[in-house]
């Protein structure tokens, strides 16, 4: 008989949790109470959905159809010209499976460009064209608004100390996340 993923493996506690059904029910629980407004994780959460509501905001303010994770791919690839798709999402701490439609998308507006990399023609190299480029300097000023919107609520203290303490959770927490961000990785360059 074949093994399933979870035989010989512990079990997620929701699973066994489930498994148990009736006699759960029976037993009284003893939860600790959390008070969700002081848990980080929510916190962050919740910070990260203003963030993209700003940004999306000043994004249709300037007549720009761009997510952050699409302005994110842009400017790495103005700074990195000939990055590979896969590099680019480590760079960016994005998907490889996913990266592949940010970057369709970004060719679509007529922003980027893909080309064969030399010697191994199953990679593409991305080079920003010069609307692309355009476009990210007619953001510059956009996506700096939505850092002080965001900023707002805080003393120029509290904005160097957050920003201080979240560069250093994201630093010490790379290797946590699900898509942890690499150094940029360009191989032999061709023309762009």
């Amino acid at each position: 008989m074949p093994k399933t993923p979870h035989q010989g493996a512990a079990r997620p506690p929701s699973t066994a949790r489930a498994r148990k059904g009736a006699q759960a029910a029976a037993e009284p629980c003893e939860a600790v109470v959390l008070d969700l407004e002081s848990l980080p994780g929510h916190l962050i959460r919740r910070l990260q959905q203003v963030a993209v509501a700003l940004f999306a905001e000043e994004m249709e303010r300037a007549g720009a159809d761009l997510t952050p994770v699409q302005f994110a791919a842009l400017a790495t690839v103005r700074d990195h010209p000939g990055i590979d798709q896969a590099s680019l999402a480590g760079v960016i701490g994005y998907d490889r499976a996913t990266i592949g439609g940010v970057v369709e998308r970004l060719e679509g507006k007529g922003l980027i460009r893909r080309i064969p990399a030399p010697g191994d023609r199953r990679l593409r190299q991305l080079f920003l064209k010069e609307e692309g480029a355009c476009l990210l300097a007619a953001l510059s000023s956009p996506v700096l608004r939505v850092q002080d919107r965001i900023m707002a609520p805080l003393s120029p203290e509290e904005r160097a100390t957050l920003k201080a303490l979240l560069a250093k959770l994201v630093d010490a927490t790379n290797e946590l996340s699900r898509t942890p961000t690499r150094p940029a990785v360009v191989r032999e360059e061709s023309r762009g």
